[in-house]
C-alpha cells in the first residue's frame, strides 16, 4: 500500500477491448523492448488504481489506420461513460484520414478531452504538412493535444520537428509525453521548455532518471507545466506514483503535478 496524501489523476493510460488487449500490449512491449506490466484492460487499471490511492485515470488509444479512428474513439467514450467517476477520455485522429475536421467534431460529441497522437507508430514526422490541418482545427477548438515525443531510434518525434508547430500555433495546447522526449530528455526540456503552450507529462521517464535529474527536468519545465503519467500498461501506475513520491519535490509541487494541472489542462 502506498503513503499517499495527495488527490491523483494518472494522465497517461492506455486501454483496450478485452478481446484484443493481450496482443496489443504486446505489440507495444516489441515496440520498446519492454516487457509490459499491465494487461491494457480497464479492470485491471482501476483495480491497481484502488490499492494505490489513483483517484481518476486519463485513458487514450492510437489509431495505426484512418480506419480505426471511429471505432476507438466509441470505445474510449463507452468505457468512460461505464466509468465516470474514474475515466478521463481522449480520442484520437490520423493525419490521413479523408475528413479530419469530421473525426474532431465526433469525438467533441462523444465527451473526449483531448486528441492522443503517436507519431512514431503512426509513422509521420510531428511537423508533417498532412498534420498542419490536425494542428489548425485543434487549435480553433481549443482541443489539446498529447503527443507522443521523443525516440533515439527514430526521427519523427524528436524536438526539432515539435518547435516549429509550437512556434506557428501558439494557441495550440501540447502535452509531450515522457518528460518531452522519451530518451532524449535533456535536448527535449533545452529546446521545448520555453514554450508557454507546451506541458510534459512524467510517464515512461521516471524509471531511467535519477531522482536529481528528474527534479532538474520537471522544474526547468515549470512545476505548473507538468502532469503525473504512468503510461500503463508497458508501467504500472502504482509503481510509477511511488516513483514519483519520492522525488524532493514540496508537497505544493506534487499536488500540482499530481492533480491540479491536469484538472486545469482539460478544464475538468
Amino acid at each position: 500500500m502506498i503513503d499517499n496524501k495527495f488527490t491523483v489523476i494518472d494522465s497517461h493510460c492506455h486501454i483496450y477491448p478485452e478481446k484484443i488487449a493481450k496482443p496489443a500490449v504486446q505489440s507495444t512491449g516489441r515496440f520498446y523492448d519492454m516487457t509490459a506490466l499491465g494487461d491494457g484492460t480497464v479492470t485491471s487499471l482501476l483495480s491497481i488504481g484502488e490499492k494505490a490511492g489513483i483517484d481518476r485515470f486519463v485513458v487514450q488509444s492510437v489509431a495505426t489506420t484512418p480506419h480505426q479512428v471511429k471505432s476507438i474513439n466509441e470505445f474510449i467514450a463507452s468505457e468512460v461513460a461505464s466509468f465516470p467517476d474514474k475515466l478521463i477520455g481522449l480520442g484520437t485522429m490520423h493525419p490521413e484520414s479523408e475528413d479530419l475536421k469530421a473525426d474532431l467534431l465526433h469525438l467533441k460529441e462523444l465527451g473526449l478531452h483531448g486528441v492522443k497522437l503517436h507519431a512514431d507508430i503512426q509513422k509521420f514526422k510531428i511537423d508533417d504538412y498532412r498534420c498542419l490541418k490536425i494542428y489548425e482545427l485543434c487549435e480553433k477548438e481549443n482541443v489539446p493535444i498529447l503527443m507522443h515525443t521523443g525516440d533515439y531510434r527514430f526521427d519523427y518525434s524528436n524536438p526539432d520537428h515539435l518547435v516549429p508547430v509550437l512556434k506557428e500555433f501558439k494557441n495550440l495546447t501540447v502535452i509531450g509525453a515522457h518528460l518531452g522526449g522519451w530518451s532524449v530528455w535533456d535536448e527535449a526540456s533545452e529546446k521545448l521548455s520555453g514554450f508557454e503552450n507546451f506541458y510534459v507529462d512524467t510517464s515512461s521517464s521516471l524509471y531511467e532518471l535519477s531522482k536529481e535529474k528528474a527534479v532538474g527536468i520537471i522544474r526547468r519545465y515549470g512545476t505548473d507545466r507538468v502532469l503525473f503519467g504512468s503510461d500503463y500498461p508497458v508501467f504500472s501506475p502504482d509503481i510509477e506514483l511511488k516513483r514519483f513520491l519520492d522525488l524532493p519535490l514540496t508537497d505544493s509541487e506534487k499536488q500540482a503535478i499530481l492533480s491540479e494541472n491536469v484538472i486545469k489542462l482539460y478544464n475538468l
